[in-house]
């Protein structure tokens, strides 16, 4: 038997030895007993049934051992205040995503008339964080989600259907399905996959080896899907139009100047995150 403290000792031991994060056990064991952090700490010396503890220390092992991120362990993440199933199928949706959808609510509601029945597209869906969020932020959208992996929209159908979001979705790469349909939208959003190849030499194994592929890398630059969004998304795209791309460090000169090409009349705007890091571009396209 051992108590909470201890086990949460051991596993923070382990894990540093193993070169992962020391604090994953308490969101490990938090999410095993179903307990807040403030909760799991008042009861430090509670002891855990042995087999609550064995499930805990096979957890904390597929994470420290094997690199399995503690999202996959738990099956879920939370993002702007909704918990989402994720596995490997998908990105784990990360927190600077939560800064565009901030500022599209609300840059939407200066661009837009109030009252305005208007179609949003999220481009590259993954498990869906951002049509689902956006579609219970703004019930009053028509919210579509595109994604070329169809097992990604299996995520996201069942993240939608869990908070009762109303999505459309579409499987195809990138613009495409909407091109295909002759579907325009009022706003168009995008997190696509934007890591150059070459650094994926790098990258911990934690994301290289159980998060997909086809998410992260996008070419030598990793600007490949902003180029072809760029250069499509006039097909698809209502006047007034707002666009928001989030992207990498260090890439929104190189992003806005792709918009500016496509779209010359757009006001281009890059929004720096609370880290102070150049993470969205936006363009306004007015009437």
């Amino acid at each position: 038997m051992m108590k909470i403290y201890e086990a949460l000792k051991w596993a923070s031991s382990f894990l540093r030895e193993k070169g992962r994060d020391e604090n994953a056990g308490e969101w490990l064991l938090m999410a095993q007993l179903g307990k807040s952090r403030a909760q799991m700490l008042a009861s430090m010396q509670d002891e855990l049934p042995a087999l609550v503890l064995e499930q805990f220390q096979e957890s904390v092992h597929k994470h420290g051992l094997e690199a399995v991120p503690i999202q996959h362990i738990i099956g879920s993440e939370e993002f702007y205040g909704r918990t989402f199933a994720v596995n490997g199928d998908c990105l784990i949706p990360r927190p600077e995503t939560e800064e565009l959808i901030y500022h599209t609510i609300e840059k939407q509601k200066k661009l837009f008339a109030a009252g305005t029945s208007l179609t949003l597209a999220d481009i590259g869906t993954g498990s869906g964080i951002i049509a689902v969020t956006l579609g219970c932020e703004l019930p009053e959208l028509s919210v579509l989600a595109v994604d070329l992996s169809v097992k990604a929209l299996e995520v996201a159908k069942k993240n939608a259907a869990a908070h009762g979001a109303q999505i459309r979705f579409l499987q195809g790469n990138l613009l495409d399905p909407l091109i295909e349909k002759g579907q325009k939208v009022d706003i168009l959003l995008s997190n696509p996959p934007y890591i150059p190849e070459s650094d994926r030499e790098w990258m911990s194994e934690v994301v290289t080896h159980h998060e997909p592929s086809m998410a992260l890398f996008a070419g030598e630059d990793g600007l490949d899907c902003y180029r072809e969004l760029a250069a499509k998304m006039p097909a698809v795209l209502n006047r007034p139009a707002l666009v928001g791309f989030e992207v990498g460090a260090g890439q929104s000169e190189s992003v806005a100047a792709l918009i500016k090409a496509s779209l010359p009349d757009a006001e281009v705007d890059i929004v720096f995150d609370i880290n102070g890091k150049d993470r969205m571009v936006f363009a306004e396209i007015k009437e």
